[in-house]
């Protein structure tokens, strides 16, 4: 069984611009300092989805956090 779905961050190397943010329709992108992090509430196949795609775009992965308060944090 699939754990809950999650809050994660993931941090890659550069600024991303549209076309490839568009690779990320799930999660929202920030830049912080020279890196951009994308974050968003995904189960167990779409991080692993996410973290496919940073390949297959030759980024340069960082970090992968679980941020506290998971789906329940996105309730209003």
């Amino acid at each position: 069984m699939d754990p809950a779905p999650a809050r994660y961050a993931i941090r890659v190397r550069g600024h991303l611009g549209a076309t490839v943010l568009s690779a990320f329709p799930a999660m929202t992108a920030d830049r912080q300092g020279a890196d951009t992090v994308l974050t968003g509430l995904l189960d167990h196949s779409a991080l692993h989805g996410a973290l496919a795609q940073i390949e297959a775009l030759g980024l340069d992965l960082v970090e992968v956090r679980q941020l506290p308060g998971g789906s329940e944090a996105l309730s209003p």
